[in-house]
């Protein structure tokens, strides 16, 4: 019997769905190791979306310069997996060797745009359509929603809030980083802002205020030990507290530092402004208002169309998990292997084939149109599909850090066409068509099968 360890790492060779291993040991029975080209993108758009900003490159870039398969995984699979003495000798010597081309974290991406290609021998690139699946997933979901939330604040300041939310802790940091990535301007989680360097901010809980004999107390004992925070006033009675603080700045004068404010329950557009009109009365106008609770890109947009008081806004369980949209159907599919062009049929599922180039149209640094073209083709648009890896190791453009990432997506946010900012599905979505070359050896490959399929197809 196998037993469970506590201490297995998150990036291991084993972090795959058991029929990638099953198909690895009867490619290297048959010796299928010529090179295959796996491209991973998505067919449809979720319902309410008009883009979905790409991201987790750096993630499956770490994890293919590291992939390998341990003593004691193999150990592993010769007991648990039934698999053969053969190829589990043979896993000792994996590693990743392929080249992999993709569009830059941050860029906005649209229906049968390949995202990630893999070009690699194919028991190399079948191994890691797993994980490629999940991290790209995951974080192109998180960033998408990022990306709304930024776009409905209209240049307020937006906190990540949601670590405790999250679906685990990995989930938490990736929340994070795909959150400033997007464009969000800080992260509560401590870790995160270690780990990737971003700005971390936080105020005070509610307990903190319960803890002490009055409110006042609590407040005026925590400015002591950060004079320039922002003060949680909405645990009793939100204007209630508003007062209490006005009150602070008196007694303290010129010692009073005080950021901010946070509204975090009731009705908030009604409390910001009521809450304004007592900082500005008290003398208290550079005090700004920050609010919380149970927010999201559809009601920070009502409340800024309200002319709401709000400076900044902490969104915490939707940043966390998308709940509008909270799956892509991300797909990951064979399109040439032993230089020949791969396709499916399958009803609802095609799928074109051969390898692909993304060409991005502008027209008044507005993004235009995109046209897929057979990767061989050269159109007159920006190609988007960059190669990031060379046999197994990063090359310059996939060690971009998250700082230009950030920079990239807030020039593809500034390019994307007005109308898909919109929080609602617009009709007319933004055009993707494919190229006459490549709908050409779509058709031929067609008829091919059609061929393999019923010998009399297209007789006379």
């Amino acid at each position: 019997m196998v037993e469970q360890q506590d201490n297995i790492p998150q990036q291991s060779a084993l972090f795959t769905d058991l029929y990638q291993l099953r198909m690895m040991q009867s490619y290297y029975a048959e010796e299928m190791n010529a090179i295959a080209v796996f491209e991973l993108f998505f067919r449809t758009l979720p319902s309410n979306r008009n883009f979905v900003m790409a991201a987790g490159l750096d993630n499956i870039l770490s994890y293919l310069e590291q992939l390998h398969v341990t003593d004691g995984e193999r150990d592993w699979l010769k007991e648990a997996g039934g698999f053969s003495p053969r190829f589990c000798q043979q896993l000792g010597d994996f590693h990743f060797t392929g080249d992999v081309f993709a569009v830059p974290e941050g860029t906005v991406v649209f229906e049968n745009e390949p995202v990630v290609q893999v070009i690699a021998p194919l028991p190399e690139a079948q191994l890691v359509e797993t994980y490629l699946l999940n991290q790209i997933h995951l974080q192109s979901v998180l960033a998408t929603k990022a990306a709304r939330v930024v776009s409905a604040a209209r240049g307020h300041k937006v906190v990540d809030f949601g670590s405790r939310r999250a679906h685990g802790t990995d989930a938490a940091l990736k929340i994070a980083r795909t959150s400033y990535l997007a464009g969000v301007n800080a992260t509560s989680n401590v870790f995160a802002g270690r780990a990737y360097g971003i700005p971390v901010v936080g105020t005070m809980a509610h307990s903190f205020i319960q803890a002490h004999p009055s409110e006042y107390a609590a407040l005026r004992a925590f400015i002591q030990e950060f004079p320039d925070t922002t003060l949680l006033v909405d645990t009793y009675d939100t204007l209630a507290g508003v007062r209490k603080v006005i009150a602070l700045a008196e007694a303290l004068g010129q010692d009073f530092k005080v950021k901010a404010i946070r509204l975090d329950s009731g009705d908030l557009g009604k409390l910001a402004k009521e809450s304004r009109r007592l900082l500005d009365e008290g003398g208290l106008s550079q005090v700004r208002i920050v609010a919380s609770s149970g927010l999201d890109e559809y009601k920070i947009q009502a409340l800024l169309a309200e002319q709401t008081p709000i400076d900044g806004f902490g969104v915490g369980t939707q940043l966390a998990v998308s709940g509008d949209a909270p799956e892509i159907d991300f797909s990951y599919k064979l399109v040439e292997y032993a230089g020949k062009p791969r396709m499916k049929l399958s009803s609802s599922k095609e799928l074109l084939p051969g390898r692909k180039q993304v060409f991005r149209f502008f027209e008044a640094d507005r993004m235009k149109r995109d046209v897929i073209a057979r990767f061989e083709e050269n159109l007159a648009g920006k190609p988007l599909l960059e190669q990031v890896m060379s046999q197994g190791k990063r090359l310059g453009r996939g060690r971009t850090s998250l700082a230009d990432a950030r920079e990239h997506a807030r020039q593809q946010m500034a390019a994307l066409p007005l109308e898909l900012h919109a929080l609602q599905r617009v009709k007319f979505g933004y055009p993707v068509t494919v190229s006459d070359s490549l709908r050409q050896a779509n058709e031929q490959l067609q008829r091919e099968l059609a061929v393999e399929l019923d010998p009399h197809f297209g007789a006379s």
